[in-house]
């Protein structure tokens, strides 16, 4: 099973940066985000993913400012962010730097007081009273009734409203298997034309959905992750996951990568409350594995506090943005090197046969005569590794300290707690 639609070729090498407005400053506008684009690009993002842009619903609103994804209006602008031309002029400056922006959307569920509640009230689904109901315990939304046409031609129109009148390049469809298959192949079915190119992201792992969506998330993956630092797994648990994903989803489909996201830091805890000294591993896995890598606000300094969802609660900017060059080095070789392209029939993923190390991992991903050798040691032990497989032969330059070394087989390699190793093979 793979996507009907034609996939942007871009995507392969791209990542992709969570922007939280709210958060991201004082002023918490589009206009004060905009100062930070110059030092995103520097940085080597190319994907700007937006949280929900639009004005927040105030009937059982949760918290002093509500949740982004109570939605009252989808062809309107939060106010508290700027005006609709702040955000086209975002878009536009976003464009001039090379970057794309996708926009978050919410097709399953609305605020109580959303436009539609008043104009077409069978949009949206009743109870057994007749009374607008909520999603699960979501007690700020209202369901959305899916079988509606014309709430399907509705959303569809709002959504071409963004492309057509913002040039926005995508959209990260919120908890997208809450929503039929069948409005999303209407929805890119009817956008499409309007922009070819456009990036597709599902938040949902169900298989089916990449007969639409290009992209989708590693939820298991980020959870197992998290279990196995916590000693509840061990490393094979890991490789299960993997070899899962593998197995269950099409060669096509891109898979997105990620330590953090808004849902994870504000809920379950800052990267390094989940993983400890290992987030820095496992965002060298996100950028070096078959996957499109994400990053979430603020992940660059590092933000060490879980932002508050409903309230006001800035990013704590020191002025120090200590991951920066980290996440450069990273991004730049996913960018650059073809042996790091996602979903390419033409790049292999081998796992690498070593002796020692029990909880470390070595993978190598390659394409023709590029390679790029990874080495991770995910335990809070030195550790040493014998190389046993023939894959591994030849000069490495290690991309962040740059040093080189010849590697092959019997050779040994030693390594820290927690350290990780990105050899790229130095063509002969």
């Amino acid at each position: 099973m793979h996507t009907i639609y034609k996939r942007a070729g871009w995507v392969a090498n791209t990542n992709i940066y969570e922007v939280n407005i709210r958060q991201y400053s004082p002023e918490g506008t589009f206009n004060a985000f905009a100062g930070s684009l110059p030092r995103l690009q520097d940085m080597g993002v190319e994907v700007l993913w937006f949280m929900p842009v639009h004005p927040i619903g105030k009937i059982n609103r949760k918290g002093s400012m509500g949740s982004y994804y109570s939605i009252m209006d989808h062809k309107g602008i939060n106010p508290e962010f700027g005006t609709a031309a702040d955000f086209k002029n975002l878009v536009s400056q976003a464009h001039a730097l090379g970057m794309k922006v996708i926009m978050d959307w919410v097709a399953n569920h609305a605020s109580w007081d959303h436009v539609w509640t008043k104009d077409h009230p069978a949009y949206f689904e009743r109870d057994e009273q007749g009374n607008f109901k909520s999603p699960y315990d979501w007690t700020d939304v209202i369901q959305i009734d899916h079988h509606n046409a014309a709430q399907q031609d509705a959303m569809i129109d709002a959504m071409q409203y963004w492309v057509t009148g913002f040039d926005i390049d995508g959209f990260r469809a919120d908890l997208a298997h809450l929503t039929p298959l069948h409005f999303w192949k209407k929805a890119r079915t009817a956008i499409e034309p309007l922009k070819p190119g456009l990036f597709w992201l599902a938040e949902s792992e169900e298989v089916s959905y990449h007969e639409v969506f290009d992209a989708s998330f590693t939820w298991e993956w980020m959870h197992i992750t998290e279990n196995f630092y916590k000693g509840q797994v061990n490393l094979n648990g890991l490789y299960d996951v993997l070899a899962k994903y593998d197995t269950d989803f099409p060669a096509t489909a891109y898979r997105m990568y990620f330590t953090s996201n808004h849902d994870e830091n504000t809920w379950n805890g800052t990267e390094y409350e989940k993983y400890g000294e290992m987030a820095k591993a496992l965002a060298v896995f996100s950028c070096t594995w078959n996957g499109i890598p994400m990053i979430y606000s603020g992940q660059e300094m590092p933000n060490l506090k879980r932002l508050k969802f409903f309230d006001k609660d800035p990013v704590a900017w020191n002025g120090e943005f200590g991951l920066h060059d980290f996440y450069k080095t990273l991004l730049a070789l996913h960018k650059q090197n073809p042996a790091l392209r996602a979903a390419d029939a033409a790049v292999s993923t081998f796992h690498i046969l070593t002796e020692g190390g029990k909880n470390s991992m070595a993978y190598l991903r390659k394409y023709e005569q590029d390679e790029v050798l990874v080495f991770l040691n995910v335990s809070n032990e030195r550790t040493g590794l014998v190389i046993k497989d023939r894959l591994v032969d030849g000069t490495y330059l290690n991309v962040f300290d740059k040093t080189t070394a010849y590697l092959s087989p019997g050779g040994f390699i030693k390594m820290q707690p927690w350290e990780y190793l990105v050899l790229v093979k130095i063509k002969e």
